[in-house]
């Protein structure tokens, strides 16, 4: 048996030993005569979710949350709908990074993905070794690979990459920085040499808001997991805050004139939390437009277990004050729940 087997293997055994959520239905089979076929289920366990929406398709990757997330890699998922989701393949588990299957930074810690497409190229930026990496492939499913296994910065730990493009064609860096804390910081990016430019390096926030540092759970400061979006030339970046085992993590966004600040946070902060959205541990997520028109937060939640946190995708609301800036709340009646079918 391979090693691409051996690890398939070893990901269903500890799926099912770990209390994951399953259920099977009979279906009809495929060729439409009398018999039927079992369909599985299960829910989605992505920490950290990213979703991105190319050609008609939605996908989805994240932090896994099957065995021991710190050496499994990335796969994805696929849907129409955003509430039945597929790999696509036979493969309960479908990989587009890893060492088994080209050249890729890292040995643990697989945290927080990101993909990117420009001039029909796919960038996949991730942590690894608690390290900002960036992978590119000639298809969103990889598999995603780099010309030299490095970090785009290896001068401080650093993680929970988000890349932006200006419509002036600048290029920006948004990820986390170990300084005392876990904070935000932004720089101006080279996509050809994949490196940061280290002069322009700025903290963009500080832990300012209450909701910000609860003390449910003993940890550092931490604010983690930005995304960037510009709407009518205004920049809102959402993050979240707390250690992620803390049942009150939760997110709130800042607006600012230009990708490095100054930014405002939003003083009804947080827009995302457990006595928001009914469910512990809500947060580092990511800000997509569906193929409705409408924007979404996909993020992730715990119940009894952290760090068997499962993904969920909330619509957006956006009121737009007088000021031209989007007052940004959630409905939280119409969360969805994704699963997987296999």
């Amino acid at each position: 048996m391979n090693m691409k087997c051996l690890w398939m293997l070893a990901s269903m055994l500890s799926f099912c030993s770990c209390g994951t959520s399953c259920s099977e239905n009979n279906v009809p089979d495929e060729d439409g005569g009398d018999g039927t076929t079992t369909q599985k289920t299960q829910n989605i366990y992505y920490a950290d979710p990213t979703i991105f929406l190319d050609n008609g398709t939605y996908y989805m990757t994240g932090t896994s949350q099957i065995s021991n997330q710190s050496s499994r890699w990335f796969t994805i998922l696929m849907s129409d709908d955003l509430q039945e989701w597929t790999t696509g393949t036979m493969e309960t588990y479908r990989f587009i990074l890893g060492q088994e299957w080209g050249t890729a930074f890292g040995t643990s810690g697989f945290w927080a993905p990101q993909w990117y497409k420009e001039d029909g190229i796919y960038y996949f930026l991730y942590t690894a070794n608690e390290r900002v990496a960036i992978a590119k492939a000639d298809a969103i499913t990889g598999i995603f690979t780099q010309d030299k296994a490095v970090p785009i910065d290896d001068s401080v730990g650093n993680i929970d990459p988000f890349f932006f493009k200006d419509d002036d064609g600048k290029y920006y860096l948004y990820h986390v920085r170990f300084s005392g804390g876990n904070f935000l910081w932004v720089a101006e990016f080279d996509i050809k040499t994949g490196t940061i430019d280290q002069s322009t390096l700025k903290k963009c926030l500080e832990l300012t808001q209450p909701w910000e540092r609860m003390f449910n759970y003993d940890s550092s400061m931490i604010m983690e997991g930005p995304t960037v979006i510009k709407w009518d030339d205004v920049y809102y970046l959402f993050y979240s805050a707390n250690h992620y085992k803390d049942p009150d993590y939760a997110v709130g966004y800042a607006t600012a004139p230009s990708p490095t600040g100054h930014w405002a946070k939003y003083s009804g902060n947080p827009i995302i939390r457990r006595d928001i959205v009914g469910e512990k541990g809500a947060g580092h997520g990511d800000v997509f437009e569906g193929k409705d028109g409408k924007f979404y937060y996909v993020y992730h939640v715990w119940d009894t277990d952290p760090d068997a946190r499962q993904t969920r995708i909330v619509p957006l609301i956006r009121e737009k004050g007088v000021n031209g800036i989007y007052k940004i709340s959630v409905d939280a009646g119409n969360i969805i729940t994704p699963y997987q079918v296999y």
